[in-house]
C-alpha cells in the first residue's frame, strides 16, 4: 500500500485502482475512507485512479492535533500528494463533502490543477450549499417507490436531528437512484468507514471564507465538470448550477435517474461522461 507524509508528519495512504494517467480521488463523507468509491463505475478502464485515504480514515493515520481534521487544514495533504507523485498539474474528482476540499486546494493552488470533476458535490468553499428544504424537496420525487411510506418518516428524522440508527438505515433508499441490489450493497459497505469525530471538525465554521476562494478561484484556467443527480437532494442539480457560475470554466451535467452515488446508479453513463470531459486536449 503506497504511503506518503502530510506536512505535518502525519502518514497518509492511498490506493490505485487501474492505470493511466493518475486521477486523484478524494472522498466524501464527510471524513470517509475512500473504499466506497470502488473503481467509480469503471473509470479506472480510462484513468489511473489515485483514491486518498483522509487523515484519520481507512489506512492512513491520524494526526498528532486533531484541529488539523478541518477543511482547509487539509489542503496541504493533497499538495503533498501531487508533490509525492511528480505531477506539475493534477486533475482532481471530488465527491460529496470532498468538494470543499477540492475547492479549497484548487484555490490554495491554482496553477497546480488542471481539472476538476466535481461529483453530486458540496460547495460550501465557494459559499454554496444545500438546505433542508431542497432534501426534502428531493424525497419527494421518489413518492411513488414502494419503500418511500416507511422511508419517509425516517428521512425527515435524518434532519431534526431525531433520527435512530433504524432510521438511518431505513432512509438509505433515498440517497440512490435504484434501490437494487448494487445500491444495497453499496450502503452495506459503509460500517466502519467513516471517522465521526474528524468528520465534525471538517467543516468548522473557520474552515471557509467563500468571497476569498471565489476571488482566487475567479482567474483559474482549468477546467471543472460539475455533475448533479437528478434525484439528489444534496446538492440538487439548480443548486449544483449555482456552483458553475463561480468558476469561470465549468459545465454542469444533471445525471438520469442518479441520486448521490450516481456511479452505482447508471456505471456507463457516469464513466462516458468522466472519461470524456477528461480526454479533452488541454495543456
Amino acid at each position: 500500500m503506497p504511503a506518503f507524509t502530510a506536512p505535518d508528519g502525519t502518514r497518509l495512504a492511498y490506493h490505485l485502482v487501474g492505470r493511466g494517467e493518475p486521477l486523484i480521488c478524494l472522498p466524501g463523507g464527510p471524513m470517509r475512507a475512500s473504499a466506497y468509491l470502488g473503481d467509480l463505475g469503471g473509470l479506472s478502464r480510462h484513468r489511473q485512479l489515485v483514491l486518498l485515504d483522509l487523515r484519520g480514515t481507512g489506512d492512513s493515520a491520524a494526526p498528532a492535533d486533531p484541529a488539523t481534521y478541518r477543511c482547509d487544514r487539509q489542503t496541504g495533504d493533497v499538495e503533498a500528494l501531487r508533490t509525492h507523485l511528480g505531477l506539475d498539474r493534477i486533475d482532481v474528482l471530488a465527491h460529496s463533502a470532498g468538494g470543499d476540499l477540492a475547492l479549497l486546494h484548487a484555490a490554495r493552488h491554482p496553477d497546480r490543477v488542471r481539472t476538476l470533476s466535481l461529483v453530486t458535490a458540496r460547495s460550501r468553499a465557494l459559499g454554496v450549499d444545500w438546505t433542508v428544504e431542497q432534501r426534502r424537496e428531493a424525497a419527494e420525487l421518489r413518492a411513488d417507490e414502494p419503500w418511500f411510506p416507511e422511508a419517509r418518516p425516517a428521512f425527515d428524522r435524518l434532519w431534526d436531528g431525531t433520527a435512530t440508527d433504524a432510521d438511518f438505515d431505513a432512509a438509505t433508499p433515498f440517497f440512490y437512484g435504484r434501490w437494487d441490489a448494487a445500491a444495497q450493497a453499496h450502503a452495506a459497505a459503509e460500517a466502519g468507514q467513516c471517522n465521526d469525530a474528524a468528520a465534525a471538525a471538517y467543516a468548522a465554521p473557520a474552515a471557509f471564507d467563500p468571497a476569498a476562494a471565489r476571488t482566487a478561484l475567479a482567474g483559474w484556467d482549468g477546467d471543472a465538470l460539475v455533475l448533479a443527480g437528478a434525484l439528489d437532494g444534496g446538492p440538487l442539480p439548480r443548486v449544483a448550477a449555482s456552483t458553475v457560475e463561480h468558476l469561470p470554466r465549468a459545465e454542469l451535467v444533471v445525471q438520469p435517474d442518479a441520486g448521490h452515488f450516481p456511479w452505482i446508479d447508471d456505471p456507463r453513463f457516469f464513466t462516458d461522461t468522466l472519461a470524456a470531459f477528461l480526454a479533452r486536449p488541454r495543456p
